[in-house]
């Protein structure tokens, strides 16, 4: 099922197989400007994905065949389009494994077409129009704080703090000497954290420098991403040193390493 197709309008996949759900997403998306095709099953996901090249992804969790975590890794493996996880679930556990498998943001079932169409259009504005896992890695944009950083080497664009090299300008990340490739949105999580060496960075903060001000989602999603910048950076990503939580505020990097957290 497929809306009319126009070249100018935003291609959305949508894996979803409740045809209560299906009908009126179909309807009202096209309303927003957007041509929806519809995947009924995660095998069918994955191939419409490679046949028709979306521009954005709304994947539901419970999906028959391959579940929406699998469909979500398969696609994330080769691909950086936006991803949205659709949850009727609304727990935890579900959330943070589809954040960790790649997806940009979620929406629990039920939910207003209005708030879904803000949460597509915030994911498409922070995201650059090129496709691949390359485009994982880079976005563009610098988004830095402008807040002084150690520069290092002869480009003044490499900022370095605590054994973490950070190349503005060839969008790379150096740990103790060791290229680490990162996912778009860790790349500029990391590196304002390293401007911002041993300064607390609040939630709000990196939310709004990283995600943008009309990001709708928790702070889960960046609670995630530092999950994963531990497992690149840190020697024991389960005890950081470098990466620090400060309780009830937000985040640290401590450029000597010292820890704890606090």
């Amino acid at each position: 099922m497929t809306a009319a197709s126009d070249p100018s309008r935003v291609r959305v996949l949508l894996a979803e197989d409740e045809e209560s759900f299906v009908d009126a997403l179909v309807i009202g998306l096209a309303r927003e400007g957007f041509d929806v095709t519809v995947a009924r099953d995660g095998t069918e996901a994955l191939r419409l994905f490679d046949t028709l090249g979306p521009d954005l992804i709304l994947l539901d969790l419970m999906l028959p065949k391959m579940s929406g975590i699998d469909v979500c890794r398969s696609i994330r493996s080769r691909s950086g389009v936006p991803i949205i996880m659709v949850t009727a679930k609304g727990t935890e556990i579900d959330t943070v494994v589809g954040l960790e498998v790649g997806a940009d943001d979620y929406v629990t079932k039920p939910y207003r077409l209005r708030e879904l169409v803000a949460r597509m259009r915030a994911v498409l504005r922070r995201t650059p129009p090129t496709d691949g896992l390359d485009d994982e890695s880079t976005d563009g944009a610098d988004r830095g704080t402008g807040a002084p950083g150690r520069a290092s080497g002869p480009d003044e664009g490499v900022l370095e703090a605590g054994g973490i090299q950070v190349d503005h300008e060839r969008r790379l990340v150096f740990v103790r000497g060791e290229e680490v490739r990162l996912r778009r949105k860790e790349f500029e999580v990391l590196s304002l954290l390293v401007q911002n060496a041993g300064r607390v960075l609040t939630r709000d903060v990196l939310i709004d420098r990283v995600w943008g001000p009309d990001y709708f989602g928790d702070t889960k999603t960046l609670d995630v991403h530092i999950k994963r910048l531990r497992t690149h950076v840190e020697v024991a990503p389960s005890a950081p040193r470098l990466i620090l939580t400060v309780r009830g505020v937000g985040y640290r990097f401590d450029p000597d390493g010292d820890g704890p957290e606090t």
